[in-house]
């Protein structure tokens, strides 16, 4: 089966690829001209890939892209915690999604979308566990990428509800080896403690997340092609804890010492400050944290895959279990040391 991945250079995006390949399907990676290619599988005369050059903002690069496809896996996104222009997340994760929509309607050749969405489409969950009937209440949102993608899902839900062949896939947060973008968060955190630049926890480990290892969400991914039904959405989630547990995880892991103290949101919401001004004035360089980053923290993310390891199978390991597996991958890289 011939597959277009979108945002196929991306951390999540090559990751599919891999396991597309090696479930016996024909992958169009869709990526941009000036995208590093380094962790797609290698072009060769036994790696079914070909590429296609474009941009989401550009329709016809899409269209063409599309053509002689019958799924399309949609995981381009801009996945950042804030942007000096934030036009570039509506730009991208919405009219992106749009463009996607619009193509494969005037391709006839398409009989599947599987499109990516975000735990953040579902909005907070503050003192309890959410599942897939959650809407957004579109009241607040912590960050302009949550807004993009709240909108964005809207639109993939209105699409389905039209006939399109549309399943929306949402991801907890995404860790594992791979590539450490600003998308593999737990890598960053990680690299930060090992460091000795995150010398304390951050807040009281009052947020919560729902954290699902990238090679999992793959796996999720493709039994959604497989499996799952159209018009329905799948939380390919995983454990529901703080990064502070995340710290403590590490530290029992490598037998180094726990963090001592605590560092208080307000203090992390003040660097994010003072890492965007550095940016707007000095650098050009987005901040490694933002203030959008305290904000989120504020909240709790947890949410249930019971319906995805119903429907389709999904498998999520433990958190212990993929730390256990990123920390020496981050040790070879050189970028911890322990």
């Amino acid at each position: 089966m011939k597959v277009l991945v979108t945002g196929a250079s991306c951390y999540l995006g090559g990751r599919l690829c891999h396991g597309l390949i090696q479930h016996g399907h024909s992958v169009r990676a869709f990526v941009r001209q000036t995208s590093d290619l380094s962790f797609l599988p290698m072009l060769s005369e036994n790696i079914d890939l070909e590429l296609a050059y474009g941009d989401m903002t550009n329709y016809p690069s899409i269209l063409a892209a599309c053509s002689g496809c019958s799924v399309v896996f949609h995981v381009a996104a801009i996945v950042e915690s804030w942007l000096p222009d934030p036009s570039k997340f509506f730009n991208v994760n919405v009219g992106g999604l749009k463009n996607v929509l619009e193509a494969c309607k005037e391709t006839d050749t398409i009989e599947k979308i599987i499109y990516t969405s975000s735990f953040f489409a579902l909005g907070s969950t503050d003192g309890y566990i959410a599942d897939e009937s959650q809407m957004h209440s579109t009241k607040y949102f912590c960050t302009e990428y949550e807004k993009s993608k709240v909108i964005a899902d809207k639109i993939a839900l209105d699409a389905a509800k039209e006939g399109v062949p549309i399943i929306a896939v949402y991801p907890g947060l995404i860790y594992g080896p791979g590539k450490v973008t600003g998308g593999n968060f737990v890598s960053n955190l990680l690299v930060e403690r090992f460091n000795g630049r995150l010398p304390g926890y951050i807040g009281h480990g009052n947020d919560k997340f729902s954290f699902c290892h990238v090679d999992d969400v793959v796996d999720g991914f493709i039994s959604a092609l497989n499996k799952g039904q159209l018009g329905e959405r799948y939380l390919l989630t995983g454990e529901n804890v703080s990064l502070n547990q995340v710290l403590d995880i590490a530290a029992a892991i490598t037998n180094t010492r726990k963090p001592w103290f605590n560092i208080s949101m307000f203090v992390v919401e003040l660097y994010g400050w003072l890492g965007v001004l550095i940016s707007r004035v000095i650098t050009g360089k987005l901040p490694s944290i933002s203030p959008s980053v305290a904000y989120v923290m504020r909240h709790q993310w947890a949410y249930s895959c019971e319906k995805a390891i119903r429907e389709l199978n999904y498998k999520p390991r433990s958190l212990t279990e993929g730390v256990e597996e990123v920390l020496p991958w981050l040790k070879n890289l050189g970028a911890i040391k322990y």
